[in-house]
């Protein structure tokens, strides 16, 4: 399975602006600019579209765990926070923070930590980013 996403950038870095798409048409010519991404610009950045790409994917993991333990959520609510840094090396993606609410009937705790944990080692998006993950995980 492949699915895509495209980019396109017109002028400098600071006084460009950009548009993303993906191929779905889920996301069509959205805006992106530096200020967006550094500042407090109008548009997204790519920090939060991994963001919303880890939270999806999490979440879709945790269900999918928490399926093989017979429990199935009412709902699972995922943000994914991407802390982008200034490091020798540029500018970084160095760590993720996935914070996790799920309404579970019945559920119990220690069952939950532990579905919750095996998701974050094994969402796709996770294995993907060479960053620090960590996470917050609640019952409510």
């Amino acid at each position: 399975m492949k699915r895509s996403g495209s980019a396109v950038w017109k002028g400098g870095l600071k006084d460009g602006k950009g548009t993303v798409s993906t191929e779905s048409g889920a996301l069509k010519d959205k805006a992106y600019s530096f200020a967006a991404r550094f500042e407090s610009g109008q548009g997204t950045n790519p920090e939060e579209l991994v963001g919303a790409a880890h939270a999806g994917c999490y979440s879709m993991a945790l269900s999918g765990v928490l399926g093989e333990s017979s429990m199935t959520a009412e709902a699972i609510e995922t943000t994914a926070t991407v802390t982008l840094e200034k490091t020798d090396a540029g500018f970084t993606v160095t760590a993720v923070h996935l914070k996790v609410v799920a309404a579970i009937p019945g559920a119990d705790p220690a069952a939950f930590q532990a579905a919750a944990e095996k998701a974050k080692a094994g969402c796709p998006i996770s294995r993907l980013l060479n960053a620090k993950i960590t996470m917050d995980a609640a019952l409510r």
